[in-house]
């Protein structure tokens, strides 16, 4: 490999380290103040039901978690795959589907499992076109 094509290589993936980190932010603030939200006008996030609530830091920290494992996944995907947006986008969609079963299975009553189905879906529509933006911009 020449040192041109390792540069554009660290190139790359510095900036998608950089867009998953500032989305992953982004996700982690704008899950956790929907919640808070949520909680506002009653939503109890208590799992399962009659149990204890999630804390709303809790929100953060899941989030944040999933969302760098999802920016591990894209970094993956821009190493060795020749279409990583488009593999990015289809990952990161089959496996938002699969996080929306827990919620529903949980035993929470209908209003928790609705919102934290809603939740699910605020952090994918936060890092999803986020990353997918930077793998396309990166791919040019």
């Amino acid at each position: 490999m020449t040192v041109a094509a390792r540069a554009g290589r660290v190139g790359r993936l510095r900036g998608l380290a950089g867009t998953g980190v500032l989305a992953t932010l982004v996700a982690m603030v704008v899950t956790t103040v929907a919640a808070a939200l949520a909680r506002a006008v009653g939503v109890d996030f208590e799992v399962p039901d009659g149990g204890e609530a999630i804390p709303l830091p809790g929100f953060a920290v899941v989030t944040g978690f999933f969302s760098v494992v999802g920016v591990v996944i894209a970094a993956a995907l821009l190493r060795w795959s020749a279409r990583p947006a488009a593999r990015w986008v289809w990952t990161a969609v089959s496996l938002t589907a699969i996080s929306l079963v827990p919620p529903l299975v949980s035993g929470a009553n209908a209003a928790t499992a609705a919102a934290l189905v809603g939740l699910h879906l605020v952090a994918a529509a936060v890092l999803v076109p986020a990353v997918a933006w930077r793998l396309r911009a990166r791919a040019d």
